[in-house]
C-alpha cells in the first residue's frame, strides 16, 4: 500500500525465492550508490542533477541562418556605394514631439506624475515624470501613432486615446485630469509555519489512490513546510488505524499462509491468526519508528516529495535516490537514517515473537536491504503513476532547492 513501509513483511512473503532477494539487494546497492553521487555533488558545491536547469541559450554562430557580421558590413558598404553611384541618398524623417500638462480634479498641477508614451507600431515605450508645473514634453519622436498612460501616487489612472504624431509636428494633449484614487482597505491574515503544515497534513490525509488506497505520505507541494514532532505522530496514527491498513496486513498474512511461511505457526485459523498478529506487529513498529520516532529524533521529513518536472531520467534518478535520502526539517537532502533504522528496529523486535527458526541478525539486515529496494520501486510508482490517480491531491508547481 502506498502509505505503509512494512519492508520486513514484503521480504517474508517471498523469502524462499533467493533470486528475488538478490535482485532486491542489488537494487538497494544501486540506490546507495546513486545517493552517494547526489550527496557528493551537493558537498562539492555543484548543483544536484535532480535540480531543474534552464535550457542553454543558442549562440548566434550556432544558428544555421545567422548572418555573418563581416558579410553584413560588406553588404552595407556595397549598398552605400550603389546609392552614391546612382545619386540616391536617404532622406531623414523629421522628428515630432508630444506636450501636455497633468492636473487633478481641482485644476491644480500634479508634479511627479509618471507619464508613459508608447509607440503603437513597434511597442517601444518611454517615460518621464511631470515637472513642478505638471507639464511634460517628449521630443525626437518618429512619425507614427502613440498612446499616453499617466499615473501618480494616491491618484487614479489616465489613458489617452490613440493619436498620430506627424513629421516636425508638436502634438499637444489637453484636458489631462487624474481622478482621485478609490479608497480601499486590505486585510492580511498571517499563519505560522505549524499552522500551514497542519493544513497540508489535512490535505494529505484525504489523498487516496483511485479514491480507495491511502496515499498519505506523498506531498505534491514541493514547498510544504516541515512537520513538527506532534504532527509526525498524528499522521502515523492516522495511517496505522486506516481500515485499508488492516486489510493490507490481512493480505500479507494470507500470502504467508498460502506459501506456508513460518511453518511452525501451522495452518488453519490458528496459524492465520498468528501470522496476522506477527505481520501487524512488525508493520506497526516499522511505520511508527521510521515515520515518527526516528524522524522526530533526527529532524527528518518522512514524506516523499513529488518532483513532477524535468526529464524522465532526472525524475527516475530522484525517485530511486529517495529510498536512501530524504528531506531534513531544514529543507536539505540528508541520508535517510529514519527509514533504515526503522526497518532494522522492526526486524530486531520481531525476533521476540517470530519462530526461533526464522530469527537472527542476518535476517534482520537482509530485510532492511530488501526494504530499500522495495522503497525505490514504490517511489517510482509515486513519481510516475500515483499523481494522476490520487484524489484530493494538491498540484503546486515545484521549485527545486
Amino acid at each position: 500500500m502506498p502509505t505503509r513501509s512494512a519492508s520486513a513483511e514484503r521480504s517474508n512473503v517471498g523469502f524462499n525465492l533467493p533470486f528475488m532477494k538478490w535482485v532486491a539487494i542489488l537494487s538497494a546497492a544501486a540506490c546507495i550508490l546513486l545517493a552517494y553521487a547526489l550527496l557528493a555533488e551537493v558537498a562539492s558545491g555543484q548543483e544536484p542533477r535532480t535540480d531543474l536547469r534552464s535550457a542553454p541559450q543558442l549562440e548566434a554562430e550556432s544558428l544555421p541562418n545567422a548572418p555573418d557580421p563581416a558579410m553584413q558590413i560588406d553588404d552595407d558598404a556595397e549598398q552605400q556605394s550603389q546609392n552614391s553611384s546612382t545619386g540616391k541618398h536617404p532622406v531623414a524623417a523629421q522628428k515630432g514631439s508630444v506636450f501636455g500638462t497633468v492636473q487633478d480634479p481641482n485644476g491644480l498641477a500634479v508634479p511627479g506624475a509618471l507619464v508613459r508614451l508608447e509607440n503603437l507600431k513597434d511597442h517601444i515605450e518611454q517615460s518621464m515624470s511631470s515637472i513642478d508645473n505638471g507639464s511634460f514634453n517628449f521630443t525626437d519622436l518618429p512619425p507614427g501613432h502613440y498612446r499616453l498612460v499617466i499615473t501618480a501616487p494616491g491618484m487614479g489612472r489616465y489613458e489617452s486615446s490613440d493619436f498620430e504624431v506627424k513629421s516636425a509636428d508638436t502634438h499637444i494633449i489637453s484636458g489631462i485630469v487624474l481622478p482621485l484614487a478609490t479608497q480601499t482597505s486590505e486585510v492580511r491574515v498571517y499563519a505560522n509555519k505549524d499552522e500551514i503544515a497542519q493544513e497540508e497534513i489535512h490535505i494529505e490525509e484525504e489523498q487516496r489512490v483511485l479514491g480507495v488506497f491511502p496515499n498519505f505520505y506523498s506531498s505534491f507541494d514541493w514547498n510544504a513546510p516541515a512537520m513538527n514532532s506532534k504532527q509526525k505522530f498524528h499522521l502515523v496514527s492516522h495511517s496505522i488505524l486506516d481500515p485499508m491498513s488492516f486489510l493490507a496486513v490481512g493480505m500479507i498474512a494470507g500470502m504467508q499462509q498460502g506459501q506456508n511461511t513460518y511453518p511452525s505457526y501451522g495452518q488453519g485459523m490458528e496459524g492465520y491468526a498468528k501470522r496476522y498478529g506477527a505481520a501487524f506487529a512488525t508493520d506497526t513498529i516499522s511505520v511508527l519508528m521510521s515515520r515518527a520516532v526516528y524522524p522526530a529524533f533526527f529532524h527528518q521529513d518522512p514524506r516523499y516529495f513529488y518532483k513532477g518536472t524535468g526529464s524522465y531520467t532526472s525524475r527516475t534518478f530522484y525517485a530511486i535516490s529517495q529510498s536512501v535520502l530524504c528531506r531534513g526539517d531544514n529543507g536539505r537532502q540528508q541520508f535517510n537514517y529514519s527509514h533504515l533504522l526503522g526497518n532494522v528496529t522492526a526486524g530486531a523486535i520481531s525476533n521476540l515473537y517470530y519462530p526461533a527458526s526464522d530469527r537472527g541478525v542476518s535476517l534482520t539486515f537482509l530485510n532492511s536491504l530488501i526494504g530499500i529496494g522495495a522503497s525505490a520501486a514504490e517511489n517510482l510508482v509515486r513519481e510516475f503513476v500515483f499523481k494522476g490517480i490520487t484524489t484530493h491531491s494538491t498540484d503546486k508547481a515545484p521549485a527545486l532547492q
